[in-house]
């Protein structure tokens, strides 16, 4: 999952160096926590959030159930 995370977000970026993608696995759920450079933070997020919204929607498609935990992605600064 966090190769498909960078697969979808670098070419989004102008600094595709500086994306980094970590994971924390709890109890009954999967966060990933995606951090860019602070000036590609606009990029990934988008107008209203859209770009986001569209990142998290096809990361959660392919999950699935992930073994019956649930996925988030958090964009950190």
């Amino acid at each position: 999952m966090k190769q498909l995370i960078e697969t979808i977000v670098k070419p989004l970026v102008d600094y595709p160096g500086d994306v980094r993608v970590t994971l924390d696995e709890l109890d009954n759920r999967v966060i990933y926590k995606l951090s860019v450079n602070p000036e590609d933070m606009g990029k990934v997020i988008g107008k209203q959030g859209r770009v986001a919204k569209a990142i998290r929607t096809i990361v959660y498609s392919a999950a699935g159930s992930h073994h019956g935990k649930r996925v988030f992605i958090d964009i950190v600064d």
